[in-house]
């Protein structure tokens, strides 16, 4: 294994090991730290958990565990893979785990860049652009775990970490791949540690990639991989092979519980034509609602059925005010990872989820260990195989085109 890769939670690590396939590099994503050793015919390992809303002392042991483990396997260079959106609060816990990682290696100058513009994520001047937009007023300043009410990614970072913040603007990096070197040095000698770096288009990534070979840590959104394979195929270390995929035709299963504004309109396009189910979060923190209802509902419709509690910003804060954000959010995750039990128990072959949180919670339930990379659904988004008669997709919030859900079913069975 070449490239060690730790993200914290599933979407994004599958974002990553999307990115990192269509770039050349045979790679694998795996649920939680291993307790084996990896195949060694695969060139970059994605550990994947879900870390992002964890207690930070929590968030750093894992990711310690996971690098000691990418470490076994023996890996050359290490890349931390968090949300573009930079999902975190100004308590972690992105800021403790580059530390902590950073000390492990002993890394004295660390990238930090979420941009991912072919996902309209981009950072200019040290600020992150959700399109046309600062961060702060995306959406995301409503997330119910992760609010981001400020786009200053430097200003953001400071409070979480005990390392000085430095930044390479984009008029370095629109230099090219040594004035990125160049200014990567300055800001070490300076005594910044981590870096935020400047990108607005997917040819900034390329050189900051290649800027980065040789450093032993690299932290980003999946973006931050483009330039990374290239520096392995240089050297001439990867095979240049693929996995062949195929899809599963069985029945599809949707599970939805992200309340991003994306996210919210793909469920609103999707009920025009497909039964839906909303889950309402009372219900299920109260016991009215079950698991097995909902998934007799789903296995009992033909199409497409989806379920969802992808509420209103002003609806989730009604609940989490009411019963406590850790026991709301603990309740829906616990009820989606049970459905996806029963679904895929009664022969559902594709299941896509939206959310990481929902995600990482039915990936846990069925007890997945490792994910094969098959073909992009959309941008950030592929096609994955679970096991012999399971595929799967796991949605980050934000991703996807308005119809997404029936994209990634095509796609899931085999078609494109």
């Amino acid at each position: 294994m070449l490239l060690g890769c730790i993200g914290d939670d599933f979407t994004g690590s599958s974002d990553l090991a999307n990115t990192l396939a269509k770039q050349g590099m045979r790679a694998t994503q795996y649920t939680g730290i291993p307790t084996f050793d990896a195949d060694p015919t695969v060139e970059a390992g994605i550990v994947a958990l879900k870390s992002r809303s964890v207690p930070v002392l929590d968030a750093v042991d894992q990711s310690l565990a996971a690098l000691k483990w990418l470490q076994d396997q023996g890996c050359q260079q290490f890349l931390f893979k968090y949300c573009s959106t930079f999902d975190s609060t100004p308590e972690g816990n992105i800021g403790p785990v580059c530390d902590a990682l950073a000390d492990a290696l002993d890394a004295d100058r660390v990238i930090i860049c979420p941009a991912f513009p072919g996902a309209g994520r981009s950072i200019y001047q040290g600020h992150l652009f959700v399109n046309d937009v600062l961060l702060c007023e995306s959406g995301m300043e409503n997330h119910p775990l992760t609010p981001m009410t400020d786009a200053d990614i430097r200003r953001w970072l400071r409070p979480q970490t005990r390392n000085e913040v430095g930044h390479v603007a984009a008029g370095d990096v629109l230099r090219g791949e040594e004035a990125v070197k160049q200014a990567l040095t300055r800001e070490k000698e300076a005594g910044k540690r981590l870096i935020v770096v400047d990108a607005t288009r997917d040819e900034d990534l390329y050189d900051i990639g290649h800027a980065a070979d040789g450093l032993k840590l690299i932290t980003g959104g999946s973006g931050i991989a483009l330039g990374l394979p290239g520096n392995f195929a240089r050297r001439g270390l990867l095979a240049g092979t693929s996995t062949h995929w195929t899809g599963e035709t069985g029945k599809c299963v949707i599970l939805s519980g992200s309340c991003s504004n994306a996210t919210r309109e793909q469920v609103a396009r999707h009920a025009e034509n497909n039964p839906t189910y909303e889950i309402e979060a009372r219900a299920v923190i109260t016991g009215r609602l079950t698991a097995s209802s909902v998934a007799d509902w789903l296995l009992q419709q033909s199409g497409l059925p989806l379920a969802y509690s992808s509420a209103d910003p002003g609806i989730v804060r009604q609940v989490q005010a009411e019963f406590g954000r850790e026991r709301a959010a603990e309740a829906l995750e616990s009820l989606f990872a049970e459905v996806a039990r029963l679904v895929v128990a009664a022969g559902a072959g594709r299941l896509i989820t939206a959310g990481g949180e929902t995600s990482g919670a039915v990936v846990e339930g069925l007890g997945l260990s490792q994910l094969e990379v098959g073909p992009e659904i959309a941008v950030g988004v592929p096609a994955l195989r679970a096991g012999p008669e399971l595929v799967i997709a796991l949605k980050s919030g934000n991703f996807g085109g308005p119809d997404f859900f029936r994209d990634a079913a095509t796609v899931l069975a085999g078609s494109n």
